[in-house]
């Protein structure tokens, strides 16, 4: 892939990205948009690398990618739209068809499967989600059984699965003052080209 095919790429995704920006992030007070642009700041003040932010970036594209609206809608018990189901399958997916880095692919396909870990492990994870969350989790599986969760330590990407999950969780700040988007394209076209071989 060459330069200005990551270049156009990119403005896809991120064309995608920056069409949530007046949409809700499922009933917080702030939105998607908004959402992404902290999970991937937190990453930074992390000092994660530039796939690990990129990653935290797009956890969320599987919701509104074209493909998203044939998936099965999830709703809370009152009625209430809480989200997609498998939207981080979809997501990942559309990442890799688009030439993303496998570890970017892998962490954004393991969105639903952190949140089932640390509720399982962890005590009062389950307590500090959001009601949103909660329903969420009920469709999704809820915690890991002992089991999974023994599998799931097997897995090397699993600290930073898990990093990604927590900044998830914390972006929900309506105050947090957050870089642009487009402060993240360069970003997302080196990690493109990288992850092609240019």
């Amino acid at each position: 892939m060459d330069e200005s095919t990551a270049c156009r790429t990119v403005q896809q995704v991120f064309s995608l990205v920056r069409a949530q920006g007046s949409t809700d992030h499922l009933g917080e007070r702030i939105s998607q948009l908004a959402h992404s642009l902290q999970a991937a700041t937190l990453a930074q003040q992390f000092h994660a690398s530039e796939d690990t932010i990129l990653r935290a970036l797009l956890h969320d594209i599987g919701r509104f990618i074209p493909a998203a609206e044939k998936m099965e809608s999830m709703t809370a018990a009152d009625g209430t739209y809480v989200g997609k189901a498998s939207y981080e399958l979809v997501g990942e997916r559309y990442l890799r068809s688009l030439g993303f880095s496998e570890k970017i692919c892998a962490l954004v396909g393991a969105h639903v499967v952190a949140k089932r870990y640390l509720t399982a492990v962890e005590d009062g994870h389950w307590e500090a989600l959001s009601e949103s969350s909660k329903t969420t989790l009920r469709y999704q599986g809820g915690p890991f059984t002992d089991a999974e969760v023994a599998e799931a330590r097997k897995d090397p990407l699993l600290g930073d699965k898990l990093a990604v999950r927590r900044w998830d969780d914390q972006a929900k700040d309506p105050d947090m003052t957050t870089p642009d988007l487009q402060s993240f394209e360069d970003m997302a076209v080196r990690s493109l080209l990288r992850s092609t071989g240019c």
